[in-house]
Parts: C-alpha cells; sequence; structure tokens
C-alpha cells in the first residue's frame, strides 16, 4: 500500500483508497479526496475502504460517512464504493449515483438482510470480479463452486 490513503490509475479506472478507521486524519483525508477526485481526469472513479456506508449486514448504515462521504461521491460522480468489514455479499441499487458493494463473505459468515436499496444480498462465501468496458461494469458475485450468482451493470454516468 502507498500509505493509509491514496490513489492510483489503471486504465480508464482511478481508484481511491481510503483509511476507514476511526483513528484516522479524516480532516486531512478528506481534504486530500476531494483535491484527488476534483482532479481527476479518468471516466472511472472507484473508492475503496474497509468499512461500509450502506449495509443491511451486522453494522448497518454508517451515518457518519453518509455525511462526509457521499456527498463528494455524488459532487465528482464517483460510481462505485467497495467495502469488506461486513461478512456478507450485497450490492445496491444506485444510491445519488453510486453503487455500494459489500464484499467482504471471505471470512466468518454473518446474516445479511434487506433493505429499500439492496438489489442483492448473501451471507453465503463469495467474491466479486468486474468485467471493465468503455461505458459500463459489470459486477460479478461468485460463490466457492465458481458459479455467478449475481450479476449487475454500473453505468457510466
Amino acid at each position: 500500500m502507498a500509505g493509509r490513503y491514496y490513489t492510483f490509475q489503471h486504465h480508464p479506472i482511478q481508484f481511491f483508497a481510503l483509511d476507514t478507521n476511526i483513528n484516522a486524519d479524516w480532516k486531512t483525508q478528506l481534504k486530500w479526496l476531494e483535491k484527488e477526485l476534483s482532479n481527476s481526469e479518468t471516466p472511472w472513479k472507484i473508492v475503496f475502504g474497509h468499512h461500509q456506508i450502506y449495509s443491511s449486514g451486522m453494522y448497518g448504515l454508517n451515518e457518519d460517512f453518509i455525511q462526509t462521504l457521499t456527498p463528494l461521491f455524488k459532487k465528482y460522480g464517483v460510481q462505485l464504493y467497495i467495502n469488506g468489514h461486513e461478512h456478507d455479499y450485497e450490492r445496491t441499487s444506485l444510491i445519488n449515483g453510486t453503487t455500494y458493494l459489500i464484499c467482504g463473505a471471505g471470512g466468518k459468515q454473518r446474516p445479511v438482510g434487506k433493505s429499500e436499496w439492496t438489489e442483492y444480498s448473501t451471507s453465503d462465501f463469495s467474491f466479486a470480479a468486474f468485467d471493465v468496458y468503455e461505458d459500463y461494469i459489470i459486477v460479478k458475485g461468485i460463490d466457492v463452486n465458481n458459479r455467478v450468482f449475481n450479476e449487475g451493470i454500473i453505468k457510466l454516468s
């Protein structure tokens, strides 16, 4: 890792890694994130961190992140936020232009429900794979038998 928070680019995607721990330097990190998002010239912007923002699992909604991060996602057109922490798989519908993907179903299983924003959720062991195209990304939930159990499309906004 390039630090507690950092960015890197891979072809048409710019990734933004966040330190979502409680002891993170949020004042500095949020200034950095806004600067990096505003300077980004890539069509795809994907942010990832350990902790959830929208979740129907054990930890539920993260109100602090909804207040601090989601306005930046909306302002700068972040299409996808990926996290673990919850031990399940949950893909949301679009929430103000962003899809939220919890991909933490590789460890101990925990129950997950469904919320008004949930497109798909399961506590089954799984991982996610992505097919990236010019104007859309296909997100696939894949189980331990290599079976695709969920597929969603994220369109370039």
